[in-house]
């Protein structure tokens, strides 16, 4: 999973350790069909539009899951939270992007052929070309739901929670003291190296910033201006902005 989204996992879990109504639980799990920022709406625009279907890695795969599935196992994952859980959704087999997209297309009543680019577009060969693109920066070819290999079934056969570290509220906010000086300095190398040196299992497979941190400051980095947000978390009760 994601650097960002296991450091939000920490940050309910610190907040967990602490005495407090609330209880904070996690629930992990793959992409939702039909949902904001799913591949099928994009790949229905796209077929739409005449093509070409875009995927970025003929071996790339992802999980899925209905809307309906998705809400009922997190309610009664929720049902099951003691407070910090990290809960895992069974999200089945993972299923290959690029036969999501071939079989779209041919329910679309269209002829789908593979390209890598779009000098190979033959309309011999078929109406709808899906083309390969290649992978963007930090996109992953196999997802993963799970760190490590604690997990532990639960009492509902599609959930099962993960055994994961975690850190108390000091240690979680000497952390994300560094983030925020790494982020109001714009230097997203050393973003990556606290990331890299935090309790996020993170292995990024290149030694180079992401192309969309470093570009804008490339752009005359206008970020600079913009009034500063201090984030930092004061309390189990919320969040603090600088006046």
């Amino acid at each position: 999973m994601g650097a960002s989204k296991r450091l939000a996992e920490l940050v309910c879990q610190a907040f967990a350790a602490q005495s407090g109504p609330t209880v904070f639980s996690m629930v992990r799990f793959g992409n939702v069909l039909g949902s904001s920022g799913s591949v099928i709406p994009r790949f229905r625009a796209q077929i739409a539009a005449g093509g070409p279907v875009t995927v970025t890695h003929r071996d790339i795969n992802r999980f899925f899951m209905t809307i309906p599935e998705a809400a009922q196992l997190v309610i009664q994952a929720g049902a099951m939270a003691k407070g910090g859980d990290v809960f895992v959704l069974d999200m089945g087999e993972p299923v290959k992007i690029l036969d999501l997209a071939l079989s779209m297309v041919r329910l679309s009543g269209h002829s789908p052929y593979v390209i890598d680019s779009e000098k190979d577009t033959d309309p011999a060969r078929g109406d709808m070309p899906i083309q390969i693109i290649g992978l963007r920066k930090g996109e992953k070819l196999y997802e993963e739901l799970l760190i490590g290999n604690n997990s532990a079934g639960t009492d509902h056969p599609r959930i099962m929670t993960a055994s994961e570290s975690a850190l108390d509220m000091g240690g979680l906010m000497a952390i994300l003291e560094q983030l925020q000086a790494a982020c109001g300095a714009h230097d997203a190398n050393a973003l990556r190296l606290i990331l890299q040196a935090a309790p996020l299992d993170y292995q990024p497979s290149d030694a180079g910033a992401s192309d969309l941190l470093v570009a804008p400051l490339a752009q005359g980095n206008a970020a600079a201006t913009a009034p500063a947000v201090d984030l930092r978390l004061v309390s189990n009760s919320g969040f603090k902005s600088a006046g």
